[in-house]
């Protein structure tokens, strides 16, 4: 959608909202605007509120202030017309106490544990849930219960029974549950799938779709760090890659049937530490400086001062990392940890109507390039191939080919998810606001089918066997 365009439409909505009441024939003009508000692309850290200022801003209790949390809440810094963050839950001092002085949140709102939250009657009109994997149940069935709207970090839970059990609890509770499915909501994905949708390439035969982990994101977050264990969090499939089963399900728009699923812990493994090395990369290894894993090569850089590093330590002096790399887990060496989730996986899919689907997830691909998921679609009159920076159309019938980058997609498509991170947190805000679940793709209905593929790909790869849906 132009921006001007966007921007006509937007001040049509609010002038219709911001009367505090909806006679009939409003509200259908508004589900109108909405609908072709639904289509429209925004550029990272630019998503425009779809509500004017005349309708208040959604109030929100984040809880979890760590890495993800920070990721979402700072829209409200840019969008305090939109969100308002008036309480934070989070165990660790250091990080509460930032957290509350970035959101100039007042002490008493500044609680320890997500079971804090909850001791007072309802508070505000929703909370964002960015916990670890395992602790996602519990307070999200907990703010339901209450009338709390949420905003719930992937995955929804780590058992297919609590996924559904949060699905059908916000249904009887009448509450909007938008599940950080975040690649639905970038520039790039939305568009793909606008075009998809059109009906240019014809039916869908066949996607194909890779998610470039990141060799030393890996090591980071899946050998050394808090996803690193099954028991601990998840398997890797539903910790890492769900959104993009999820993608895959969207793009294709017909239910999977049947999964097939290989892959294993192939490397990171104590069989495979080379000779010389030590517990330690700080233990004087004979092999750190030739290892593309070593702790030191990746957290010591001067010119790194964000994530990773402030996982590891709040002090990013080299005496605070160097401290936390000799006490604490990033420290290890890639090689004597005690992870356990796999380092590569691929999924066979098959869909409803015949369309066949291939994702790949691997931790052994280059730094450049990180994160950026690689696309290929294979329909009837066309074929489609993108990288989240751009994506090239060839028609089939006149051998044309289309190229829709960052001009066309409306932002810088490759940083935050594609986009996506500002997309989703600004569509939840606007949905709350208006009250209107239609703002939202992600919602937990939907979200629990593509959850449903990935406990079922992991089921498939266990048991060597293909699994119907």
């Amino acid at each position: 959608m132009e921006r001007r365009k966007f921007l006509t439409r937007t001040g049509a909505l609010a002038a219709v909202l911001g009367t505090g009441s909806l006679t009939l024939a409003n509200k259908a003009k508004a589900d109108r605007i909405i609908k072709e508000l639904e289509v429209g692309t925004f550029e990272e850290g630019d998503y425009q509120p779809v509500l004017a200022g005349e309708v208040k801003a959604a109030t929100i209790i984040c809880i979890g202030a760590g890495n993800r949390g920070n990721a979402y809440s700072r829209y409200a810094q840019s969008h305090p017309e939109a969100l308002n963050i008036i309480g934070v839950a989070e165990p660790i001092q250091e990080r509460r106490t930032g957290y509350a002085t970035k959101y100039n949140i007042p002490q008493e709102a500044c609680l320890n544990t997500w079971e804090d939250v909850f001791k007072k009657p309802k508070w505000a009109d929703a909370v964002l849930i960015s916990t670890p994997d395992k602790l996602h149940y519990a307070p999200a069935m907990k703010a339901i219960s209450m009338g709390y709207h949420v905003m719930l970090e992937k995955p929804i839970s780590t058992s297919l029974q609590e996924c559904e059990d949060i699905a059908k609890a916000a249904k009887k509770a009448g509450v909007m549950v938008a599940v950080c499915h975040v690649l639905r909501y970038g520039p790039y994905f939305k568009k793909l799938k606008e075009i998809m949708a059109s009906g240019v390439m014809g039916d869908v035969v066949s996607i194909d779709h890779f998610e470039p982990v990141g060799y030393w994101h890996m090591a980071h977050s899946y050998v050394r760090g808090n996803w690193r264990k099954e028991s601990e969090s998840s398997f890797m499939l539903l910790a890492k890659s769900c959104h993009d089963l999820d993608i895959m399900r969207w793009l294709v728009g017909k239910p999977c049937q049947e999964v097939a699923s290989f892959g294993s812990l192939m490397h990171f493994k104590a069989s495979n530490a080379p000779a010389g090395s030590t517990k330690r990369c700080t233990d004087g290894c004979a092999v750190e400086s030739t290892c593309p894993y070593s702790a030191m090569r990746l957290y010591l850089k001067p010119e790194r001062k964000g994530w990773p590093v402030t996982v590891i330590t709040e002090d990013l002096s080299q005496e605070g990392r160097m401290k936390a790399l000799k006490e604490g887990p990033y420290g290890q060496c890639v090689y004597h940890c005690d992870n356990d989730v796999v380092d590569h996986q691929v999924v066979q899919m098959k869909f409803e109507g015949g369309a066949t689907g291939s994702f790949t997830m691997s931790a052994f691909s280059p730094e450049q390039g990180m994160g950026m998921r690689k696309t290929r679609v294979m329909g009837t009159r066309g074929y489609l191939e993108g990288d989240m920076k751009e994506f090239v159309i060839t028609d089939f019938l006149t051998n044309k080919q289309t190229s829709y980058g960052s001009s066309e997609l409306g932002g810088d498509a490759g940083s935050g998810h594609g986009g996506g991170d500002m997309g989703l947190i600004g569509s939840f805000a606007d949905a709350v606001r208006a009250n209107n679940p239609k703002l939202l793709t992600s919602t937990i209905d939907v979200s629990v089918e593509s959850h449903r593929m990935a406990f079922m790909a992991e089921k498939a790869r266990l048991s060597k066997s293909v699994i119907s849906l």
